[in-house]
């Protein structure tokens, strides 16, 4: 199917509205609903499911140490809008096939109300997963400024829940945020990317059997989904008009498995003042910024200067990231359109700051335990890719289990060819380093010999973290301090089709001793 680009403006989701506000907290009610919404304006309206009956939900906006309750309704359907294949793990036929449990990507949040796998519900709470706890969800809200996204995290139908639409953003605000007069309301743009491909009725298409592992059944859980049109804030390729002034973009990737290594076509330079986490301390200006699926980058763009013209956002970043095929310029090598076409509504007081907040970096010496952990591909029963964090399966007893207060370096080891975006659920962390190490002496020995010098973080990369690249051929380290609660939490790969088959694992923190 061939869409015409840039035909459709760019919808900005709305802010969420609470229905109940006191000085001691906020209180949200969310429904997840099926609803026909367009995606394009070529093609018939597509079923999605959204949170309050949007793709994208809409937008929290929140305090830091807002007190924030919120009851996730599921109102879907009895019937799943893709094929569920029932040998994954999680999602067996006993299972309802429709199961939903929210997790607040990034959040600092107790494990009750973390969106724990196993802890999903049906519509109108009727059935609930084994480790399901509660039905309204609280959110402390104890961090700086930032931008979370909510999204759904229910085990072995990830994949196919976030595909259908089910994702959203979460901003935190703060005093600091608001003294370095960033660019603004209009001119603050959230941008989740994502990538989508459709049936001619305007349906999602979503393959059902991997054509590079076929089973003898269908449907067959794939590798990695690649969809064929690139789509921002539920629209496939929009344009959005832009004062010439200084904007802030609100990037994430909200894709399943695809990267994005963005770039305008003017040359101009991001400046990116933000990461996962919060505010860098510095702006760190580039030409080009490299997303997996999970991360965020706050930048500026400067449209001052292009009065009249028209700049794409592109991507050039090749599936199955770094080694699979390249992008198609024609389709997936576009983003979206910015057309600096409007007047200049008011003098741009803006500015990119040359200082936002000092970031201490935690010594390796404060580290409590260093823990090495493969990333590796095996082969399931079927011949079909297996991917497995320290060769263990999700049911398999939980090893990992730091002491709340302390802090651990956590080694990645990657075998696999492909770059693993690692995300740990409560903690935020620093980035030490990426060793380069002989992967083949590693399989055959388990012990490890290192071929180069470490490889420093990218400079847009010396925030604070909780989504981390892992190249193939690389140890990645990073330092986490575990607090403030205690519990059971989970660290997964977020290539949704990867977590979905047994890349996900439960962790546990353990009380003070």
């Amino acid at each position: 199917m061939k869409l015409t680009k840039f035909i459709d403006p760019l919808p900005i989701p709305p802010v969420l509205k609470p229905k109940w506000k006191s000085a001691d907290y906020t209180y949200y009610e969310v429904k997840m609903e099926e609803v026909k919404q367009s995606l394009h304006s070529q093609i018939p309206h597509t079923p999605i499911w959204g949170y309050e009956g949007l793709y994208p939900g809409p937008t929290f906006e929140v305090e830091t140490g807002e007190r924030v309750f919120v009851k996730w309704m599921n109102n879907l359907p009895e019937k799943h809008l893709f094929p569920i294949d029932h040998t994954v793990h999680g999602a067996e036929k006993v299972k309802p096939d429709v199961r939903t449990v929210v997790h607040l990507h990034g959040g600092r949040t107790e494990p009750e109300s973390d969106g724990y796998p196993d802890a999903w519900f049906t519509k109108g709470f009727e059935k609930k997963g084994p480790f399901f706890t509660k039905k309204i969800y609280e959110y402390g809200n104890l961090q700086s400024a930032r931008a979370l996204w909510y999204h759904d995290h229910a085990i072995g139908i990830t994949r196919l829940n976030i595909y259908a639409g089910l994702a959203g953003f979460y901003l935190i605000r703060d005093p600091r945020e608001r003294s370095l007069n960033l660019p603004s309301g209009k001119f603050e743009i959230p941008l989740l990317l994502q990538d989508r491909s459709f049936y001619e009725d305007g349906s999602l298409f979503y393959p059902e059997q991997s054509s590079e592992h076929p089973t003898e059944f269908t449907p067959s859980i794939i590798s990695s989904f690649f969809g064929d049109t690139i789509v921002v804030n539920g629209k496939v390729w929009p344009f959005l008009e832009v004062e010439p002034r200084k904007y802030r973009l609100r990037l994430l990737n909200g894709a399943n498995a695809r990267f994005f290594h963005l770039f305008l076509n003017s040359g101009q330079p991001f400046f990116q003042i933000g990461t996962d986490s919060g505010l860098l301390e510095r702006p760190n200006r580039v030409q080009s910024l490299l997303l997996a699926p999970a991360e965020r980058a706050d930048v500026i763009v400067d449209f001052s200067k292009l009065n009249g013209k028209s700049i794409l956002m592109k991507n050039d970043a090749r599936t199955h990231f770094p080694i699979g095929d390249p992008v198609d310029p024609g389709t997936t090598g576009t983003v979206m359109q910015f057309r600096v076409t409007k007047p200049l509504s008011s003098m741009d007081t803006s500015v990119i700051p040359p200082f936002m907040e000092t970031i201490h970096r935690l010594p390796e010496s404060t580290a409590h335990k260093q823990r090495f952990l493969q990333l590796s591909e095996e082969k399931d029963q079927f011949g079909r890719s297996l991917f497995l964090l320290d060769q263990k399966k999700w049911d398999d007893p939980i090893s990992e289990n730091p002491q709340v207060g302390t802090n651990e370096i956590w080694c990645f080891v990657n075998t696999n060819g492909d770059d693993h975006p690692i995300h740990v659920h409560l903690v935020q962390f620093q980035i030490l380093d990426r060793l380069p190490f002989d992967v083949k002496h590693y399989k055959n020995t388990r012990r490890i010999r290192y071929t180069g010098l470490p490889v420093a973080p990218d400079s847009g990369e010396r925030g604070w973290k909780d989504t981390v690249k892992c190249p193939p051929g690389h140890i990645t380290r990073i330092i986490i301090p575990f607090f403030p609660f205690t519990g059971r939490y989970v660290w997964h790969c977020h290539m949704l089709e990867h977590e979905d088959y047994e890349m996900m694992r439960p962790y546990w923190i353990l009380p003070p001793y």
